[in-house]
């Protein structure tokens, strides 16, 4: 265990933002997690997972603590079910083309979201019809304060849309050391219904489709659309979907017709942020280094250079225009460093 100074944070932001930590350590064993923690040569520490959903503004005046907890295990299995565990730093993707390969259901509409395994239920991942909350078990965690393990159960978790105790009280409390999934084994329940997936299986003649079909069908819908965070600096979805009061969305909809919406109860409706930020004009929109993605409004992207700052103030303005439009305020998914 190395702790390095002045470290360049680029290459651990999917957004690719140049910024420094003024101190660095990758972890890669819970002892050494505990006695870094422990340490009062740093009082400033700063939790890392994949950087995957953070937009750097400035540099980070701490010890950036990267987790880098490795493996993946059966827990227990039967003839329907396997329980699996993963570790904290396993790449997302990787860990669900692990599944599929031994043809363990759940994670398929998952596929190719950036990230690691630990950050995935504080954000509640979700693609496709499917929230990481529909196969969570478990996930163990270090308190901070206290170095003691802590196991949190579904319950436990609060889980809501891109929601979590991790992003409420619990918020710098906890680390994320492992997540334990609920997989089947056979009699996979497939969701197709959700976005262009049935189009794209038709696409690649495929009519009884496999739970490895449908992981390449999201791939490949998700490479059509959304840029590689390796090629054009990006955190994949910046805002999250708003869910408004069924009497404003008539209303918006007596000046927007074509208004795409998905109900949730009787009395509330999501509305595709991606669209009223299209709406609003802002797709493909270019401000020197960075702007709005050409294929998908709800992605803000890092071109060459840009600061986090710029691409911040950007948001800003996108969560305005779209306020002043249509009466709504669109939240950030991303956080904000």
């Amino acid at each position: 265990m190395q702790i390095l100074n002045n470290f360049s944070l680029k290459s651990y932001n999917t957004f690719g933002i140049e910024a420094k930590a003024k101190h660095f350590v990758s972890i890669k064993s819970i002892d050494d997690l505990k006695s870094v923690l422990s340490t009062d040569n740093y009082p400033e520490k700063f939790i890392l997972g994949g950087g995957s959903n953070m937009l750097l503004t400035q540099d980070v005046n701490a010890l950036v603590i990267h987790i880098d907890l490795k493996g993946i295990e059966i827990v227990e299995e039967n003839d329907n079910y396997v329980e699996v565990k993963a570790y904290a730093g396993e790449n997302w993707h990787s860990f669900v083309q692990w599944c599929l390969k031994h043809d363990f259901g759940g994670l398929e509409n998952l596929s190719l979201i950036p990230g690691n395994v630990g950050s995935a239920p504080i954000q509640n991942i979700g693609a496709y019809g499917v929230e990481l909350k529909d196969v969570f078990v478990s996930c163990e965690t270090l308190e901070i304060g206290s170095l003691k393990t802590a196991l949190f159960k579904f319950d436990d978790c609060r889980f809501g849309y891109r929601e979590s105790i991790f992003k409420q009280e619990a918020k710098g409390k906890y680390i994320i050391t492992s997540v334990t999934f609920l997989l089947t084994k056979k009699d996979h329940i497939l969701n197709t219904k959700y976005g262009a997936i049935e189009a794209e299986l038709q696409q690649m003649s495929v009519s009884n489709p496999s739970i490895q079909d449908i992981s390449k069908a999201v791939i490949a819908i998700r490479q059509s659309k959304l840029p590689d965070p390796k090629e054009i600096g990006n955190s994949g979805s910046f805002f999250k979907n708003p869910v408004i009061h069924i009497e404003h969305f008539e209303e918006i909809k007596s000046n927007f017709p074509e208004i795409p919406s998905y109900f949730i109860s009787e009395s509330e409706v999501k509305v595709p942020a991606g669209w009223l930020i299209e709406t609003a004009g802002f797709k493909g929109k270019t401000l020197g280094d960075y702007g709005i993605h050409k294929k998908q409004a709800l992605v803000l992207v890092n071109y060459g250079n840009a600061k986090g700052s710029d691409i911040f103030d950007l948001a800003v303005l996108i969560q305005n225009t779209i306020y002043r439009i249509f009466k709504i305020e669109i939240e950030i998914e991303v956080n904000i460093i």
